[in-house]
């Protein structure tokens, strides 16, 4: 297939350069730490939610890991060790000015019966989100993580530490976001399904940033291209974030370049309204989110959802932060 390439604006340089020449000790190795479900109890449940859910695309037979049903606070997850000022202020540098606020609002959740590329699964309903929050401009990099946990577990390298980070299993990413709390005076955590797409759209009800994305795999699409990296123009392999566009919130890369573990589990929608909603109890896997570099066009829209084994990893699934608002 011959891939049509577009001239477009010139390409902004990698924000987070500068966190190459940051330097972190390890808090605690992978191996040491036993996976702890973070589902912070600021967030209702939705009992509009149901489970468990129909077959996904994305499905896998690895037995799950059990996991609690349970919420767990912000609070348990940075009871030890005590705080230490000194390496709070180094994970504050890390991660500044790598965030926007998103204010609370309304928005309609899936797609409508006329979108290309539409799943049944993405039932149209109205969600309404009763509390802002802060979400990370881009998926969490190499460097950001290598400077938490002292490793880098990613396949593709030869980018820069300014590619995201993949081959994170969503139990890693707890255990990324939970050295995080322990050091931090603020709260990280993964975004709910909802938050994720409410922030992709950005006001918009169209399937990307730009416009409708028309192509269903991976031909030339004017509307995706310019926002992401998918199978059409990745080269087979993830970028630097934010060389494309951002959405009109400030956000990069929402679309494509790796999916992204979402706090839910997969579940069922209801057409009925929903508040603040998260899928707690076990589905069919954890949620992913926006498409990847070997992702189909139609799995880089904002309504888009896919699931995958919450302890298994892919290079094409990484992850980006919510930063709880005070």
């Amino acid at each position: 297939m011959i891939r049509i390439l577009r001239k477009g604006k010139k390409r902004q340089s990698p924000i987070f350069s500068a966190l190459r020449k940051i330097e972190l000790k390890s808090v605690q190795s992978a191996e040491e730490e036993e996976p702890v479900p973070f589902e912070t109890n600021t967030i209702p449940v939705d009992t509009s939610v149901t489970g468990p859910s129909p077959p996904g695309i994305l499905e896998v037979s690895e037995p799950e890991v059990e996991d609690s049903p349970y919420p767990i606070s912000s609070l348990q997850m940075r009871e030890e060790p005590a705080f230490d000022k000194a390496r709070a202020e180094d994970l504050a540098s890390l991660f500044e000015n790598s965030f926007v606020s998103i204010h609370p609002g309304t928005f309609l959740m899936g797609s409508t019966e006329y979108e290309v590329g539409r799943d049944s699964g993405e039932v149209l309903h109205e969600v309404t989100l009763t509390k802002g929050f802060y979400m990370q401009k881009t998926p969490v990099i190499q460097a950001q993580w290598r400077a938490v946990m002292g490793t880098n577990p990613s396949k593709f390298t030869e980018g820069g530490d300014d590619c995201p980070v993949e081959n994170v299993t969503w139990h890693d990413c707890l255990k990324f976001i939970k050295t995080l709390n322990r050091k931090s005076d603020v709260v990280y955590r993964l975004p709910t399904e909802a938050e994720w797409e409410y922030a992709c759209r950005s006001g918009s009800v169209e399937s990307s940033a730009e416009g409708m994305i028309m192509e269903l795999f991976c031909g030339y699409d004017p509307s995706l291209d310019a926002v992401g990296w998918y199978c059409g123009n990745s080269d087979r392999r993830t970028h630097p974030v934010a060389l494309k566009n951002a959405n009109e919130w400030g956000l990069y890369d929402m679309h494509g370049n790796v999916f992204e573990w979402c706090q839910d589990w997969y579940g069922s929608y209801s057409p009925a309204k929903s508040i603040d909603s998260l899928m707690l109890w076990p589905g069919s896997g954890r949620v992913i989110r926006g498409g990847s570099w070997f992702a189909n066009a139609k799995n880089c829209r904002s309504a888009a959802r896919l699931y995958w084994s919450p302890q298994s990893k892919s290079d094409f699934i990484g992850f980006r932060l919510v930063k709880e608002a005070v």
